[in-house]
């Protein structure tokens, strides 16, 4: 029976690069690849994934983990990832916890998660200290999306959220605002993670940074959705006064928003101005002003690192630059548990949603 190595023999390369060959993966030259595919078909060898993954003792799977797929972010970064796991020769195992508990412990406390993956990918999925514990003692690379709860060894790739809402609450105070609301996840929210209280401190920031003290009955909590901005929106305007400008901590709660100020009989942004976080798929056509994250940039950025520790760092590239072993400037090697989080920007897009108040 012919092998891998009567292939690497008479190609006169490695057993590696015969691999990589045969995948189809973009780091063997044009010429090498030739040559590998021309001494397999004169061999007649058919390469099984299943033996030598087998035989590596690796199982060519990716796991990935998230709260609710449903969602925009989710849903964006997993794509990315599972493009990028595909041209790099990996399967994608996706959990999806959908906030429940039984889930979480299943997927996160048992040794199951360990014989079905060679690595984990965690996406904005919050954790506890035995969850922390449980991925810490299986001992295999992982990395986080979106986390603020950190596992030792795991590098992280994330936004600043703080300086993300600063940036969103800046837009509103330069045009003139000074009534601004915060409408936000709640503090148990499965789905809310870190982002929200980052986010409140940024929005609570920038106002102080203006000479404006944060006013609670212009902060209203409610679920990461669009029907929980709505909801949070009817609350903020039931409270009294309405504010001038009022900033979301995504844009689906955003999009909330636009749809209680209508129902109230309040115009976008001649009464109400309105900034979400994220640039949602939507949120271009609904005219909505936000700040803008990468979120499959995050997706790219992670798989790529967490590929490093399987030994494929010179398959894995993004926008075609390679990562180095010990990864390049600003991006952390993933052996290294001091590692800090690998933070992407973001960036202010002006739309229809916000203009100065009235009376400015």
């Amino acid at each position: 029976m012919t092998t891998i190595d009567d292939v690497a023999r008479l190609a006169g390369v490695s057993t590696a690069t015969v691999s990589r060959a045969l995948r189809g993966l973009p780091t063997v030259s044009p010429a090498t690849r030739h040559r590998v595919l021309a001494a397999a078909e004169k061999l007649q060898y058919a390469v099984s994934p299943s033996a030598s993954r087998l035989a590596g003792g690796r199982t060519g799977t990716i796991a990935v983990v998230v709260p609710q797929i449903t969602r925009w972010f989710f849903a964006t970064v997993v794509e990315a990832v599972e493009k990028f796991l595909h041209e790099s020769g990996y399967d994608l195992l996706l959990y999806n916890l959908g906030g429940r508990e039984q889930s979480r412990q299943r997927v996160l406390r048992t040794a199951n998660l360990h014989k079905r993956a060679d690595a984990i990918m965690l996406v904005a999925t919050p954790l506890f200290a035995a969850d922390v514990s449980a991925l810490t003692a299986l001992d295999v690379p992982g990395v986080t999306i979106s986390s603020g709860t950190p596992v030792p060894g795991w590098p992280c790739v994330r936004i600043d959220d703080l300086n993300t809402a600063r940036t969103a609450t800046r837009h509103l105070l330069d045009l003139g605002h000074r009534r601004i609301a915060h409408i936000s996840g709640y503090p148990h929210d499965e789905l809310a993670f870190t982002a929200h209280a980052e986010r409140r401190r940024g929005f609570q920031a920038a106002l102080r940074a203006a000479g404006l003290r944060p006013d609670p009955s212009l902060d209203v909590e409610s679920q990461f959705t669009i029907a929980g901005g709505t909801r949070a929106t009817a609350e903020l305007l039931a409270r009294g006064e309405p504010p001038t400008a009022i900033v979301a901590a995504c844009d689906e709660m955003a999009m909330g928003a636009l749809a209680a100020l209508r129902d109230a009989g309040l115009r976008v942004p001649q009464d109400v101005s309105v900034i979400g976080i994220d640039d949602h798929d939507l949120a271009g056509v609904l005219g909505l002003s936000t700040v803008a994250q990468p979120a499959a940039e995050q997706g790219r950025l992670a798989a790529r690192i967490l590929l490093d520790p399987l030994g494929e760092h010179a398959l894995a590239a993004v926008d075609g630059r390679p990562l180095a072993a010990s990864g390049p400037a600003g991006t952390p090697n993933p052996q290294n548990p001091q590692n800090p989080p690998v933070i992407l920007p973001t960036r202010l897009v002006v739309r229809e949603s916000t203009a100065p108040p009235r009376a400015h």
